[in-house]
């Protein structure tokens, strides 16, 4: 055989554990892609001016506004306070580092709905924090931060742990003997270095709070984010009324990540030279 057909051959053979776990992987691909393609495909094709008559609907560009801010406010919380935590975890050992981290995942198991009613009895107005300040938290915006606040923290903290292990303790060492402080190592060498992993656990962050409604819905219902807009519409008016909500969710949602998205992979091609 030549030696040509050989290498090719041989390609294909160790290629042969991509190709199967590729096959693997895009079938969870494809049922994302049914599951939300089918939705917009059944409302375009039914009844596009329903979606027509949703863009031109005040209520919902505001719900969905509501929902970005709220989720961004969300967001810059967990990092200012996030952040310095990962840190932490990141570069020393200590005892009950594990309960620390364990503490953290808490949110992603627990139950929304668990979790909102868990926020009404400390934020409520009878609550424990709630009860002693003068702020509203039961059907107002910062009812809805905490709770967006409270769901999203994982992504953001494990994110930004898992980059800042990734810089070398070295690194910084080697500028503190050029003279850096310790905040001085941290801003100017480990912050860099991991930023990547910083902005991705952000829109993770805030890709979570835009999708939030169990603990939302209990602890502030009003004003409607869009998740709450939609689950009202389709108790009260059904399918017809809450589908195109959901289509220009999806929509908005899906422009804002893929741009960002892109910026990542831009991101990544420029630490690559």
């Amino acid at each position: 055989m030549h030696p040509k057909n050989m290498n090719y051959l041989k390609k294909i053979k160790n290629e042969r554990l991509f190709i199967a776990f590729s096959a693997l992987g895009f079938i969870l691909i494809a049922f994302i892609l049914i599951t939300l393609g089918n939705l917009v495909v059944t409302q375009f094709m039914t009844d596009f001016g329903g979606f027509l008559k949703t863009l031109r609907d005040d209520s919902v560009w505001r719900s969905i506004g509501l929902t970005l801010y709220t989720s961004f406010l969300a967001t810059i919380i967990a990092f200012f306070f996030g952040v310095p935590l990962a840190y932490v975890l990141a570069r020393k050992d200590f005892p009950g580092k594990g309960l620390i981290e364990s503490i953290i995942d808490v949110p992603v198991i627990v139950p929304h709905t668990v979790a909102g009613i868990a926020l009404l009895t400390v934020f409520g107005r009878h609550g424990l924090i709630g009860s002693t300040t003068s702020m509203s938290f039961v059907d107002a915006i910062p009812g809805i931060v905490v709770a967006m606040l409270f769901v999203s923290l994982p992504f953001l903290i494990n994110s930004a742990r898992e980059g800042f292990e990734s810089v070398d303790p070295k690194l910084e060492n080697i500028a503190r003997t050029l003279g850096a402080s310790r905040w001085g190592a941290f801003y100017r060498v480990s912050l860099p270095l991991a930023s990547r992993n910083l902005f991705v656990g952000s829109i993770m962050g805030w890709a979570r709070g835009i999708s939030e409604f169990g603990a939302v819905v209990i602890i502030a219902y009003y004003p409607m984010i869009t998740p709450t807009l939609i689950y009202e519409r389709f108790l009260s008016m059904g399918l017809k009324s809450s589908r195109p909500v959901a289509v220009l969710l999806i929509l908005v949602c899906l422009t804002i990540f893929i741009s960002l998205r892109m910026i990542s992979r831009n991101w990544r091609r420029y630490d690559r030279d």
